[in-house]
């Protein structure tokens, strides 16, 4: 079993696979009577065959090490999660090899940071490591199949650093 160590989600680290959606260290401008500080369109949401959708998961807490046995991708549309807590949540993505995912990495969210995969990135799933798992999830809604699975012959073990 291979193992790969999980790092801490950065924007430059994750950009092949999507966006972190984080605070700026600045808001784009203030609304709300200057009491509110817009960080304007963090994420590009790219869709085909249908629309945009907001739904809420309400995952079960996994552990470290953490056995990766399956990874999925959307290739119809791209898909957000941001929590809804303040805790961390693991973030496992690979590069396409051939039709099939590459070597996985794994990332640790600062409290708070979402994520935004790419249409077509090869990811594990929603992981939160604390309760309650609760993500407000923003994706493509629609008709025909938006998902491929692939399942690992050898799991990979995903530790801390």
């Amino acid at each position: 079993m291979t193992t790969i160590l999980i790092k801490p989600l950065t924007v430059q680290d994750f950009a092949p696979f999507g966006e972190a959606i984080t605070l700026r260290d600045s808001p784009d401008k203030l609304i709300n009577q200057g009491l509110c500080g817009r960080h304007h369109d963090l994420a590009k949401m790219d869709f085909s065959g249908g629309r945009a959708g907001i739904s809420l998961f309400d995952a079960e807490p996994r552990g470290l090490p953490y056995d990766l046995n399956m990874m999925e991708r959307h290739p119809d549309g791209s898909q957000a999660f941001l929590p809804m807590t303040q805790h961390a949540f693991l973030v496992i993505v690979a590069p396409d090899t051939a039709g099939q995912p590459g070597t996985p990495q794994a990332f640790l969210t600062a409290p708070g940071q979402g994520i935004n995969f790419h249409r077509n990135t090869w990811h594990g799933v929603l992981t939160p490591l604390h309760a309650p798992g609760l993500f407000a999830v923003i994706d493509r809604i629609g008709d025909g199949p938006n998902l491929e699975e692939f399942w690992f012959d050898t799991p990979y073990k995903i530790v801390s650093a």
